[in-house]
């Protein structure tokens, strides 16, 4: 089972996006596939029309059972996406307060990788859906993979949240046996615009070892499938954006098997 985490240290790039239309194409491909979102805004919970302010059930009872000693359980927090092998284990606001339980609660670093280790034979990959910031969240996801993808929005400041994830990765490769590896992926380009155009001559100056050859495009289909609660490539497979995901995904499917 292949566990891949969407991170990046900014708001706005893509992440969710990213997230949602990777998880239905490899659906779509026939591998099955579980969503699991860390986000305490729950923007991934409510792209599949769930509410995170409501819900009985989410990701935060994976924590809350490993500090009360207790088995969390995991398969009885899937969720139908409505989208055929493709679950959901979706977020609720309560993820928020984690950090500040975390100081006197032994073991939170690892609930996400105990997690997809119980989901083990259940399903061909995992994707992880994080919060933007540094905390014990993002930790765990990045603990948890054995791939990164950082969606960045092809302009100055998206970068910059890409450097600080670079520090956070070194501090991360710390506690593992060897470092981290992950994709970079330029969305929201413009090729109409020089800050696109800037923007994505910069991470192919500085990041070029780690970045994929291709890019996201703005598409207003992505927007459109949002509005529908449907993966990209279940609302429009014909769309641009959902091709160049296509490209993305034999990418990453094929660093997996090299790796």
């Amino acid at each position: 089972m292949k566990v891949w985490t969407i991170a990046n240290q900014k708001g706005g790039v893509g992440k969710t996006t990213t997230t949602v239309a990777l998880g239905g194409l490899l659906a779509a491909w026939g591998l099955r596939t579980c969503l699991i979102d860390v986000d305490p805004h729950g923007s991934l919970t409510s792209y599949f029309r769930y509410d995170p302010d409501s819900l009985e059930v989410s990701s935060y009872d994976l924590f809350r059972a490993v500090a009360e000693k207790r088995d969390p359980q995991p398969l009885k927090l899937i969720h139908e996406t409505g989208c055929e092998g493709l679950d959901l284990i979706p977020a609720s606001v309560a993820l928020a307060t984690l950090d500040r339980q975390s100081g006197r609660l032994a073991g939170m670093g690892r609930v996400i990788g105990r997690t997809v280790q119980a989901l083990e034979g259940h399903y061909d990959h995992v994707l992880i859906d994080c919060p933007p910031v540094l905390g014990v969240l993002l930790i765990n996801a990045l603990a948890a993979c054995s791939h990164l993808v950082v969606p960045v929005q092809t302009d100055f400041l998206a970068i910059k949240g890409l450097e600080r994830l670079c520090h956070t990765l070194e501090m991360v490769a710390r506690s593992r046996a060897r470092p981290l590896d992950y994709t970079v992926v330029p969305t929201f380009f413009d090729q109409r615009t020089r800050a696109s155009r800037d923007s994505l001559q910069i991470l192919q100056r500085n990041h070029g070892a780690h970045l994929w050859d291709g890019v996201i495009p703005v598409d207003t289909r992505l927007r459109e499938a949002s509005r529908a609660g449907l993966p990209p490539a279940q609302f429009d497979p014909r769309a641009r954006s959902v091709q160049a995901y296509s490209r993305l995904l034999e990418s990453l499917l094929g660093q997996a098997s090299a790796a």
